[in-house]
C-alpha cells in the first residue's frame, strides 16, 4: 500500500484539484494505518470486528481507577530511600496512563454517539425544554454574529465619513452596540441554563449515558488526572502527589532484627508481585479493547485502497463521489485513531510500569537473599559460641569432681558454675538477638531496676545464701539456733533453709521450721551455730552448801565425779580443741575440760562445775554425771545442801556463746 502503481501516480498527476487531494489523502491514510498496525502487532490474531461496548469501556475505566488507587500500597512498603525513586517514576507513569485511559473513553464515547441510533438513545432523557434552549441559543448566536458584522462595518465607514453622515453613523453605532449588548446578555443567560441542563445530564443527575458515566468516574479522581493528556503531561510533569522521603534506617545486626526484616521483605515481595499481576491484568484488558479498533483500521485501509482503484478509472462524476467517500473515510479513520492512540500509549506506559516493578522486585529479592545468608551465618556463629561455652562448662564440672573432694565445697563450686554458665548463656543470646547494644543496655537497666524493686526479698535471700555457705556458714546436719529455735539443718536452698526443731533432751519435736536466707541481714535475729569441725556444748552443775562445809572436800569430790565421766570422751574433746586452734588461728581457744568455781552467797557456799559434752552424747553424759553426783553427795562425810536443794544440770549459755559463732 505504500508503493502506488504507475497508473495511480499518473492519475494523481492529471489536472484536477480534487483528484490530487484524493490521491494524497489515500497515501496518508494508508501510511497512518500501517503505523497503527505496527503498534498493534500483538493483536494479529483473530480479533472481534465489533467495537467495544459501553459496558466494556466503563469496566476498563473502573479497573484503571482501582489499579491507580492501589498505588498507595507501594508507598506503604517503601523502606529504602531508593524505593522512593521507583515510586515517583511509577506515579508519573500511572498518572499518564489514567489520563490516556479517560482520553480513550471520551473519544470512544464520542464515536459511539455519532453512530446511527445511538444519539437518540443518549438524548432520550433530555427534555424538550432543553432542545428549545439549544435552538434559541443557536438563533441568538447567529444574531450576535450579524450584529457584530454590522457594527464592524459601521465603524469602518465612520473612519471616512464627515458631517451629517458621520453623526448618523455614530447614532447607528450606538444603537447597534446597545442591541449587541442585549443579545449578548440573552445569549449568556441561555447558555448558563443550557450548560446546567447539559451538566445535569452528563454528570448523572438526569441521564445514564456513556458520557455521563465517564464523567462520574472522572470526578472520583483529582481533576488533573481526569483531564485530557497534553504534551506537558507526556513530557513528564511532576506527579500529582510525590511520595514522602523515607529516613535512612539502621541495618539490623542481631538475629531478632534480621528475622523481623526478612518477614518484612517477604511481605514486600508479595505486595510487589500482586501489583505486577494487577498491572498485567490491566494491560491485557487494554489489549482486548484495542484489538477491535485495530481491526477496524485495517478495514478502513482496505476501503481506502478500493476507493483509490475506483478513482483511477472513474470520470468526473465518479471522482466527485469518490472524494465524498474519501472524506467520510478520513473522518472515521481520524475518529478511530483518536481512540486507538491513547490506548496504545497507555499500553506502552503499563509495560514500563511493569518493568519498574520487576526491577524493584529483583532488588528486594537480592536484599532478601543477602539478609537470609547473614542470618544463617549468625545462627551458625551463635551455635559455635554456645557449643564452646558448653564445652567449657563441662570441662569446669569435670575439674570440680576431680580436684574438689569435700561434698560441701563441691556443691558450692557446682552451684557457682551453674550460675556463671546461665549468666554467660544469657549474655551470649542477648547480644546475638539484639539489634543494637545500646538498646540492650537500656533494656537491661530498666529490667534490673524493676526486678530489684519487685523481688527485693528474693534477692536478699539469694545473697544471704552465699553468706550461709561461706567459710563459717552452715551445712546440712549442723545444729543451729535461729530466733529462739534450736535444731538441725535439713536443707539449704537458694532462697530459704529448713531446720528440724529439737526439744528438751535434744529430741526432735516433729516439726520443721523454714527460715528465709535473708535472716543473715537482720540485726535483731541472730543465727548461732557450732564452729566448723566441732560439736560440743558446755553444761554446768550448781550446788549451794552450808557455810560450815569444807570447800576443799566439796570441790575435790564434785570435780572428781565430772572428770571421771569426762575421761571416757576426753580424746574426742582434745580433737575438737585442735580443730579450734586450726580454725580460730587469730584467738586462743578455751581448754575443753571440766572446771570448778566457788563463791559465797547469802544462802551459803555455792559450787559451780562446768564441763564440755558432745552434742551427740549430751543426754547420756548428763545422766551419768547426775548419777555419780548423787553417789558422791551420799558418801561420808555427807555434803549438806541448802537453798536450791538437789543439784541440776543445765546449759551454760555464757560459755556456749563464747564458743559459738553466728553464721
Amino acid at each position: 500500500m505504500l508503493f502506488l502503481s504507475p497508473v495511480r501516480e499518473w492519475r494523481c498527476a492529471q489536472p484536477g484539484h480534487s483528484v490530487r487531494i484524493t490521491c494524497s489523502v489515500t497515501f496518508l491514510l494508508a501510511l497512518a494505518a500501517l503505523l497503527l498496525l505496527a503498534l498493534g502487532t500483538a493483536f494479529s490474531q483473530a480479533a472481534p470486528a465489533s467495537a467495544p461496548e459501553p459496558s466494556d469501556i466503563i469496566q476498563f475505566l473502573s479497573q484503571t481507577i482501582n489499579w491507580y488507587r492501589q498505588l498507595n500500597v507501594e508507598h506503604q512498603i517503601a523502606t529504602e530511600p531508593s524505593d522512593i525513586l521507583v515510586i515517583n517514576d511509577d506515579r508519573q507513569l500511572a498518572d499518564q496512563a489514567v489520563r490516556l485511559s479517560f482520553e480513550f473513553a471520551r473519544a470512544e464515547a464520542q464515536a459511539l454517539s455519532k453512530q446511527p441510533g445511538s444519539q437518540s438513545a443518549d438524548q432520550g432523557a433530555v427534555s424538550s425544554q432543553y432542545q428549545s434552549l439549544l435552538q434559541l441559543s443557536d438563533k441568538l448566536d447567529k444574531d450576535v454574529r450579524e450584529l457584530q458584522t454590522e457594527l464592524q462595518s459601521a465603524r469602518q465607514k465612520l473612519e471616512t465619513a464627515s458631517g451629517k453622515k458621520r453623526e448618523a453613523l455614530q447614532a447607528t453605532i450606538a444603537e447597534v452596540q446597545s442591541e449587541l449588548d442585549l443579545a449578548n446578555a440573552r445569549r449568556d443567560a441561555l447558555r448558563s441554563v443550557a450548560e446546567f441542563v447539559s451538566g445535569a445530564s452528563t454528570n448523572g443527575l438526569g441521564a445514564s449515558g456513556l458520557r455521563g458515566q465517564i464523567e462520574a468516574l472522572a470526578r472520583s479522581l483529582p481533576s488533573d488526572l481526569s483531564q485530557a493528556s497534553t504534551e506537558n503531561h507526556t513530557a513528564g510533569s511532576q506527579p500529582s502527589s510525590a511520595a514522602s522521603p523515607v529516613a535512612n534506617r539502621v541495618e539490623p545486626s542481631g538475629i531478632w532484627g534480621l528475622t523481623a526484616d526478612l518477614f518484612g521483605l517477604s511481605r514486600k515481595i508479595h505486595s510487589i508481585d500482586q501489583r505486577i499481576n494487577e498491572t498485567e491484568a490491566l494491560a491485557q484488558r487494554a489489549k482486548e479493547l484495542r484489538a477491535p479498533l485495530v481491526n477496524k483500521l485495517k478495514q478502513l485501509s482496505q476501503q481506502g485502497d478500493e476507493l483509490a482503484k475506483q478513482a483511477d478509472t472513474g470520470d468526473s462524476s465518479t471522482l466527485a463521489s469518490v472524494k465524498k467517500d474519501f472524506d467520510a473515510l478520513t473522518a472515521q479513520f481520524r475518529q478511530t485513531t483518536a481512540a486507538v492512540l491513547p490506548l496504545s500509549k497507555a499500553g506502552i506506559l503499563l509495560g514500563l510500569y511493569k518493568a519498574n516493578l520487576t526491577n524493584w522486585q529483583s532488588n528486594v529479592k537480592s536484599q532478601y537473599r543477602a539478609e537470609l545468608r547473614s542470618l544463617l551465618i549468625r545462627i551458625a556463629i551463635l551455635g559455635i559460641i554456645l557449643a564452646v561455652a558448653f564445652g567449657f562448662g563441662e570441662l569446669w564440672r569435670k575439674t570440680i569432681f576431680r580436684y574438689v573432694h569435700d561434698p560441701r565445697r563441691r556443691y558450692q563450686f557446682l552451684l557457682l558454675r551453674k550460675i556463671v554458665m546461665w549468666f554467660v548463656f544469657g549474655i551470649i543470646i542477648a547480644f546475638a538477638f539484639a539489634t543494637q547494644l545500646g538498646s540492650v543496655a537500656t533494656f537491661a537497666g530498666l529490667l534490673t531496676a524493676g526486678i530489684a524493686v519487685a523481688l527485693q526479698s528474693v534477692i536478699l535471700s539469694v545473697a544471704g545464701y552465699f553468706f550461709l555457705i561461706g567459710r563459717f556458714g552452715i551445712r546440712v546436719g549442723d545444729r543451729v539456733q535461729i530466733g529462739g529455735v534450736t535444731g538441725e539443718v535439713m536443707d539449704i536452698g537458694l532462697v530459704r533453709l529448713h531446720v528440724m526443731e529439737l526439744g528438751s533432751g535434744d529430741m526432735p519435736t516433729g516439726r520443721v521450721v523454714a527460715f528465709s536466707n535473708s535472716i543473715v541481714f537482720q540485726p535483731t535475729a541472730g543465727l548461732f551455730k557450732q564452729i566448723p569441725g566441732t560439736s560440743f556444748v558446755w553444761h554446768e552443775i550448781t550446788l549451794t552448801l552450808s557455810p560450815d562445809s569444807d570447800y576443799r572436800v566439796v570441790e575435790q569430790r564434785l570435780l572428781g565425779v565430772v572428770e571421771a565421766v569426762f575421761a571416757d570422751y576426753h580424746e574426742d574433746m582434745e580433737r575438737q580443741r585442735r580443730q579450734l586452734e586450726r580454725t580460730l588461728s587469730y584467738a586462743q581457744p578455751t581448754e575443753l575440760r571440766p572446771t570448778s568455781r566457788l563463791r559465797f552467797t547469802q544462802a551459803g557456799l555455792e559450787a559451780v562445775i562446768r564441763f564440755p559434752v558432745t552434742l551427740q552424747n549430751a543426754a547420756e553424759v548428763d545422766d551419768r554425771v547426775t548419777r555419780e553426783l548423787l553417789k558422791a553427795i551420799e558418801r561420808e562425810p555427807r555434803l549438806k545442801l541448802v537453798g536450791s536443794g538437789t543439784p541440776s544440770i543445765r546449759l551454760n549459755t555464757d560459755v556456749a556463746s563464747s564458743s559459738a559463732s553466728s553464721g
